[in-house]
């Protein structure tokens, strides 16, 4: 009896000891992961302050014919000039904002900040992705960190700028939504900044025109950016690449503004005793790029590589693999309805950080602008080819020209000493089967 006693009080010990032992052993795991917590959010603080004093150590930009927008009686911003009116595109900046991208977000501010300095345009349209909070890369769930620091540079520049959202500004498990970022852009007092929410009753938000206008009142052109929302299909972390698409109350919203802006401008013709009367030229921009895009270089991939009576390719080239070309995973009504307008004659996108080319698709031209990144795709800052910026013009009369920019050409110089990047060649290849 007392042998089994003891051998009884033995287990007991030797289980209070393993408890005790198993204790010690979560205690010292949260004691290194608060730590961990600890040490990694005061790297990010200061290194975030950091990048935004970076941000505010670039020269405002200098430009003698500035051009100061004005709300108009439907509360666009407006801008009036008789001379060409210029356009920077940029997109896909990808700031992370965290403590595990902070080298290459002061690379990425680097890169920007030598191209509008250089550009000195007279508006500056984001297609997308300004922000990249994708922890496993950044090191942070914290998407306002990298709209605070993309904004602090683009203030200090004094370019008016404007942005379309992205499917990586607002991700599923980010701290901010899209409504609380949109605040942050268009409520913070920010004195170049152009963004609107855009109306209530229309999905997504920064769904917004932008106004060119003569001396005589006459709209030359308009410029419509899109939410192209982000993923579907049950895609909630994008790890399908299952991507969203315009939806219809956006088209019927764009199609219903074309024709009231028509309108608008022929009662202008009419005050002014001109019997002219023309349809609105305008141009696009979102992130997600259309079906169309897809299509088009799949039939001229298919002809070899070579023009065909729908598609006609102006310049540059696609370097994604697999699907090439990563667009919304239904089907829109938008380029059908662009056409049946004919007011919209250029789309100008991003998202596909490799592809930067533009071609004329069945009278529209579709664009894909040069990206930025130096952190969302492995290895990317080490590769030049695909960097740059996409400058547009448009001319009093409503035609446009544009043209991709290298960031590594000479004429960009920077405050900062440039990476020493791969610039890679681009063998064109057939998708791959899904």
């Amino acid at each position: 009896m007392e042998t089994q006693t003891t051998t009884k009080e033995k287990k007991q010990k030797v289980k209070g000891k393993k408890g005790k032992i198993a204790l010690k052993v979560i205690g010292i795991i949260l004691a290194v992961l608060v730590l961990f917590i600890g040490v990694t959010t005061i790297i990010t603080v200061v290194g975030d302050k950091a990048n935004i004093k970076k941000a505010n150590s670039f020269e405002t930009v200098v430009k003698a014919d500035t051009l100061v927008p004005e709300k108009d009686e439907n509360g666009y911003w407006t801008f009036t000039t008789d001379r060409d009116f210029k356009v920077l595109q940029l997109t896909d900046i990808h700031i992370g904002g965290g403590w595990m991208s902070l080298k290459k977000d002061s690379m990425a501010l680097n890169a920007v900040a030598a191209m509008v300095t250089t550009e000195k345009p007279d508006l500056i349209i984001v297609t997308g992705d300004i922000s990249y909070p994708v922890p496993f890369q950044a090191g942070t769930f914290n998407n306002l960190s990298s709209a605070r620091i993309f904004a602090s540079l683009m203030e200090k520049l004094g370019v008016y700028w404007t942005l379309c959202f992205g499917n990586h500004d607002t991700e599923l498990y980010s701290y901010y939504s899209r409504e609380d970022i949109s605040d942050f852009y268009e409520n913070s007092g920010f004195k170049y900044c152009l963004f609107q929410k855009g109306p209530d009753d229309v999905d997504g938000f920064g769904n917004q025109v932008i106004n060119v206008k003569n001396s005589k009142g006459i709209i030359t052109q308009s410029l419509y950016l899109f939410d192209s929302h982000s993923y579907t299909d049950g895609d909630f972390l994008g790890a399908m690449w299952k991507y969203d698409n315009i939806h219809e109350n956006q088209v019927q919203w764009y199609k219903k503004d074309v024709i009231a802006l028509n309108e608008q401008n022929n009662e202008t013709y009419s005050k002014l005793g001109m019997d002219q009367k023309s349809d609105i030229k305008s141009a696009a921009f979102f992130h997600i790029p259309l079906t169309e895009q897809r299509d088009a270089w799949y039939e001229y991939m298919n002809n070899g590589f070579k023009d065909t009576e729908n598609v006609k390719l102006i310049y540059g080239t696609a370097g994604e693999s697999k699907k090439v070309v990563y667009c919304g995973m239904g089907e829109d009504d938008l380029f059908e309805t662009m056409q049946e307008l004919g007011s919209t004659k250029a789309v100008f996108c991003g998202h596909d950080h490799k592809n930067n080319f533009s071609l004329e698709y069945k009278g529209i031209r579709l664009t894909y602008g040069m990206s930025v990144d130096y952190l969302a795709y492995p290895g990317i800052y080490k590769l030049g080819a695909q960097r740059g910026c996409t400058t547009i013009t448009f001319s009093p009369d409503g035609s446009f020209d544009c043209a991709n920019q290298s960031y590594y050409q000479d004429k960009y110089v920077s405050l900062y000493d440039k990476e020493q990047v791969t610039m890679q060649e681009v063998i064109l290849t057939k998708p791959e089967e899904e």
